[in-house]
């Protein structure tokens, strides 16, 4: 008699969930090393019958979205980046490092959604922490404000227990602090891992839809910044939110990567300080530093978060290295724009820096991924290089291509106009910026000077043609 197969042992990545017939040191999906163990293979799919319906199919028009609208949490700048408010049966993820202030937020939150006028109009909340004690966590509602009798807190990390909480509070608010604290019996592993995180999110998720409960799961993230556990966490939530911000800084900015009810590329801005978390409607100048005379190696531009331009101010220092290998260096702004920048300066406009180092860095912790900062870096780089100041009332900005041209960005007449509500007086951007709604181009005496909202803007074709508009302006 011929022997029955034994089942084929597979290896899962305890990161995010990737499987292979063979152990190897480094996961081919996520690419960390050292997290592929030795996991029982799946067995094989069974054909499932039809069953029971939990409500009977309807068309698209005849389904009632009034349960479904956006509450508003009491915190504009969260509401803004949320797209109105947080929405019942919605399950949002906050990730964020360590001490950056994703319990203080979400603390405020909760106090203002369990009162009456604001946030989900007095209904109960319930506050699961797992990583501290329900004193500690008091602690910091009493120096914040946020005691309040709807409010309910229990310090808890089995999933059972939580579940249990839910049935007697019965909840319109769930926040769980954090999910990887949380595990169950059910399930094998240790708190945190993949099938632990998967089995706790599946619960909570299946309650938060079957009960319209707004669940808000606090998540760890990696070294590299990435949201720890499995990627399939984010790919069950309706919201993925990024808690931003630098840990010596007041200033915190939070940003929606997925979003299933609202934009995904607005920006939240807060002030955190001891009293609590505020919202800042009005974030312009906090990333510039207020000088009287104008030092080499500054250039201040307008980014678009979403709908909201940010002036921000890029700083360079360009100094002579001892070393055989110039050294390179970055903060706020990506490390291969900037490498490509410098390249076009070295190339296009003859500025080298082949022995210096270089070091670039933005104001007020503020992190500039846009492209449109292309122009404004390149302005900061050379100025440190040859020892030559801009105007403090001067504003760049412009994408920069290998062949050393200017290109046109989106917005151009919001940031602008931005620009000159602060105060500035001359703008380098690219040619074919400003131009009419039926896109014929504004008619000006100077062809390399114009004006908008009280500016004068001069239009560049090309880097090195910046270069000299930009330290010839008053």
């Amino acid at each position: 008699m011929a022997k029955a197969k034994t089942a084929k042992a597979a290896y899962r990545c305890s990161e995010c969930g990737w499987q292979t017939s063979k152990w190897v040191g480094r996961c081919g999906e996520c690419q960390t090393w050292g997290t592929v163990t030795e996991a029982a293979s799946a067995t094989p799919a069974r054909v499932v019958a039809a069953g029971p319906v939990s409500a009977p199919a309807r068309p698209i028009g005849q389904v009632d979205v009034r349960s479904a609208q956006t509450r508003p949490t009491g915190l504009d700048e969260l509401d803004r980046v949320l797209g109105g408010g947080i929405v019942p049966g919605a399950v949002l993820l906050l990730a964020g490092e360590p001490g950056i202030g994703k319990s203080t937020l979400l603390l405020e939150v909760a106090a203002l959604a369990s009162t009456g006028g604001e946030g989900a109009g007095g209904k109960n909340v319930l506050y699961v922490t797992g990583e501290e004690s329900a004193e500690q966590v008091r602690l910091r509602a009493d120096r914040v404000g946020a005691i309040t009798d709807h409010l309910y807190l229990a310090a808890e990390t089995e999933l059972s227990a939580v579940l249990g909480h839910i049935d007697t509070v019965e909840p319109a608010l769930l926040v769980v602090d954090s999910i990887q604290t949380i595990g169950t019996s059910e399930a094998d592993g240790a708190p945190g891992g993949v099938t632990q995180i998967r089995e706790v999110a599946a619960n909570l998720i299946r309650v938060a839809k079957e009960r319209g409960i707004t669940v808000v799961l606090v998540g760890h993230v990696t070294k590299e910044g990435a949201i720890a556990g499995p990627r399939l966490l984010e790919h069950l939530v309706d919201v993925v939110l990024y808690f931003e911000g630098d840990r010596h800084s007041r200033l915190r900015m939070i940003r929606a990567v997925k979003n299933r009810y609202g934009p995904t590329d607005e920006l939240g801005c807060f002030d955190l300080s001891e009293v609590g978390i505020v919202g800042l409607p009005d974030p312009s100048g906090l990333f510039l530093t207020r000088r009287e005379e104008p030092v080499p190696g500054t250039c201040v531009t307008v980014t678009l978060e979403g709908r909201r331009p940010l002036v921000a101010e890029v700083q360079s220092l360009v100094a002579k290295s001892h070393l055989p290998a110039p050294r390179r260096a970055t903060s706020g702004l990506d490390t291969s724009r900037v490498a490509m920048v410098l390249a076009v300066l070295a190339q296009r406009c003859k500025i080298s820096m082949h022995e210096q180092d270089v070091y670039v860095s933005t104001v007020g912790g503020v992190r500039l991924t846009e492209t449109s900062v292309d122009l404004a870096l390149g302005l900061a780089v050379a100025g440190s290089t040859v020892e030559q100041a801009l105007s403090n009332s001067l504003i760049a900005l412009g994408e920069v291509g290998l062949a050393g041209e200017v290109r046109v960005v989106p917005g151009v007449q919001r940031r602008l106009a931005e620009a000159a509500r602060l105060g500035f007086k001359y703008a380098v951007v690219p040619r074919g910026s400003l131009e009419l709604a039926d896109g014929s181009p504004l008619k000006r005496a100077d062809p390399q000077l114009s004006s908008y909202e009280g500016m004068k803007v001069m239009e560049v074709d090309s880097l090195q043609q910046a270069l000299q508009v930009a330290f010839t302006a008053p």
